[in-house]
Parts: C-alpha cells; structure tokens; sequence
C-alpha cells in the first residue's frame, strides 16, 4: 500500500513531521538514509545546539520526545543579555513575560536520537534510501525506486533535491559570514543566561550549557565576516585555540572570566534563503523552504512551526481532498507565510543595521537598545512574540 505522504529527509523537521502526522492518523512513510545516533557520552556534548522556544518545546512535548530527552543534559535560559556596539544594552527575563524559560539549549544529537527511537516505537515505515528526483507526481529515489503519494513532504534540507527537482522557486542570497560553533569552558557560572554581542566583525553568542567535571561551559555561536572565519580555521588546533580564546577575551569582555576552547570548531557559511512553500502536491518545511540568519537562534523554531501548520492543515481537511490537495497546501502557506517573513525581515534587518559603522547610524541603533530596555511592555511583546515561533 502506497503511503499517503512521504516525507523526504530525517533531520529533527522530517521525523518531528512524520511523527506529527502519523500520531493524526495519517499514513505516512520517511524516506532517507537510516542512521542511529549513538549514545551521548558523560561531558561529551554535540558541536550544534539549538535554542528551543517554548512553542517548540510545546510540540515536542505534544509528540511525546520531550521526556525521552535526558534532563541532565538540557540546559534553560531564564535571561538574556543583548549588548550593541556602543552602550547599548537590552536585558530580557522570562519572568518579564511571566514565562519560566526564556528557551532550552538542547544538543542536535540528542533530539535526533530519541525523534529516531520514538519514530520506530510508533512503526513508521522508513525507507533506507533518498529522492533523487521528482516528475509527474512521482519520486524516484538514488536506488531506482519509483514511488507514489498524495503528499511528498520535501525535509531534506537547503539542498532539496526533491525542491529542486520539482522546479519550486527557490532564492538564495549568501551574507559573506561563517558561522563558528565551539564549546567552552568558563572561568564563571554562566547562571542559565544567554549573551550576544552585535559587533563590527559580527555577532557573538554564548548560550548555557549544563556544567562539567571541569566547571561552567557555554556553546558559542559567532557569525564572523568570511575572510576572518577562515584564516581561523585553517590555523593548526593549538594556535587556533590560542587565537579564538584571545579574541573571545576582548569581545565577551570578561562577562564570564577567561574562555577556553573544550571542542573542535565548526564553521558553516551563512545565507538567506526563501522558497515557494508548496508546489504541486509538495509541502516543503524547515531548512528546505526557507533559512535566516542564526543570530536570534530561531531557524530550527521555525522549521518546527511548519510541521505543527502543516499537520493541522492536513488533518483538518475535508473529507474529500486528498493531503496533497492544492487548497490544503494554500491552507499551509498563508498560514506560514506571515511568521516567515517576520523572522526573515528581522533577522536580515538586524544583520544590516549593526553591519553600517556610521557615526550617526551607531549611535541611533544603540540608543534604540536603550529605550526598548527601559519598557516593560516593549520586553514582554518582545519575549512573547519569540516563544510563539
């Protein structure tokens, strides 16, 4: 029996997607290469973290993974500490939003695992092979399997093939930055809050982890200009290290005492990407329909926010249109379409602001920190609209 959708990629979107669907009722199959995440290691944590929003958390919890995850190693944040390039300086507490958590920083690792488990509990048909194109209403795969559905579900990532393959617009714009991702140890306790920098050479994050034998330790996140962030990471590993943890002692400004490098570090070119969501009898989600820049920590949030719109607009369908349905997709897109584009314009605006060095331009944006940190209800809007991603 054909499934009714195939959704096409396994990354934490596509299997929170299958697992959304199937617990609906639907008839659903994932197509891609079978991994196994191995089982995370005492004070060995994954380079790639992310920040979920209680919307997120939310939906994870609704699937029945959140509890998988282990507690130990998810670390909250209660507040955070945005500073500008001047004396700007905004502070956001969940408490200002009569929230608990701010987010939880989870391991990428982790979340995929128990997604992995809690999708084979529940029988998901899952096909150990990958799209390699799409015509007609028809996948065929790397191995030559043709297949059929009333919806394919393209989760396979920036590169979709299925997305290419099936001609959907697609615009990309490069920002010329790389993202650089480490753990660090920290000479002070981080106190479950995140700081981020906005600076001439880029953006700087340091999100909370859980503490190790070794004290207190943050991931960070600095989307650093290209020239930069390479010359970095071509340097041997000890004068890398030596590098990063110097220039980190100036731009963190000794928030949290001395930083030592704990891992490798990672670094991945940043972009700004936009897709038609649907096409026909294709639904696109996470990194496959759209991508912003990480520095409000919100890509994986939206690709979850996809899933949670795109299961309610086919398990609310009429009885007679099928999931692939092109009302039901046009359901999904106007329901996507607004959240999209705000995290986009703010993201992309954000990065346009703070990357003009004129005097007057600097010292408006840092006297906009200013007034929004000294209003209550600008901070609350703020918080509330963040949690609903």
């Amino acid at each position: 029996m054909k499934p009714q959708i195939l959704v096409c990629g396994a990354g934490i979107v596509g299997l929170s997607c299958a697992l959304a669907l199937a617990r609906k009722g639907q008839r659903v199959a994932v197509l891609a290469p079978r991994g196994d995440v191995p089982a995370a290691q005492a004070d060995v944590y994954h380079p790639r973290v992310y920040a979920i929003s209680p919307a997120s958390q939310r939906l994870l919890d609704g699937l029945g993974v959140w509890h998988m995850l282990p507690s130990a190693r998810i670390a909250p944040v209660q507040a955070m500490e945005i500073y500008g390039d001047g004396d700007g300086r905004v502070d956001l507490h969940a408490w200002q939003a009569a929230q608990e958590n701010l987010a939880w920083i989870v391991e990428s690792g982790e979340i995929e695992r128990v997604l992995i488990q809690a999708v084979r509990m529940f029988g998901i048909e899952w096909l150990d092979d990958r799209c390699e194109t799409w015509r007609d209403g028809e996948v065929e795969t790397a191995a030559g399997r043709r297949m059929q559905a009333e919806l394919f579900v393209g989760a396979d990532g920036a590169a979709s093939r299925l997305r290419e393959s099936a001609g959907i617009k697609h615009e990309s714009r490069p920002y010329h930055d790389i993202g650089l991702v480490t753990h660090l140890d920290a000479e002070r306790p981080h106190q479950s809050t995140a700081l981020q920098w906005f600076r001439d050479d880029g953006v700087l994050a340091l999100l909370p982890l859980p503490d190790t034998a070794a004290g207190p330790q943050v991931s960070m996140v600095w989307s650093m200009r290209k020239a930069q962030a390479e010359a970095l990471l071509a340097l041997p590993h000890q004068e890398q290290a030596a590098e990063l943890e110097n220039r980190l002692a100036h731009a963190a400004q000794g928030r949290l005492g001395a930083l030592r490098m704990r891992g490798a570090l990672h670094g991945f070119p940043l972009s700004v990407d936009q897709s038609q969501m649907t096409g026909p009898g294709i639904a696109l989600v996470g990194d496959a329909a759209h991508r912003v820049h990480p520095l409000a920590g919100q890509g994986l949030n939206l690709g979850l926010g996809d899933v949670q719109a795109l299961a309610e607009a086919v398990c609310q369908r009429e009885n007679f249109r099928a999931a692939g349905d092109a009302r039901v997709l046009r359901r999904y897109q106007r329901a996507r379409a607004e959240p999209v584009l705000a995290m986009r314009l703010a993201t992309d605006g954000l990065h346009r602001l703070f990357g003009i060095q004129a005097a007057p331009l600097a010292w408006l944006r840092n006297a906009g920190m200013r007034w929004v940190d000294a209003l209550p209800f600008v901070k609350r809007q703020l918080i509330e609209g963040a949690s609903r991603n």
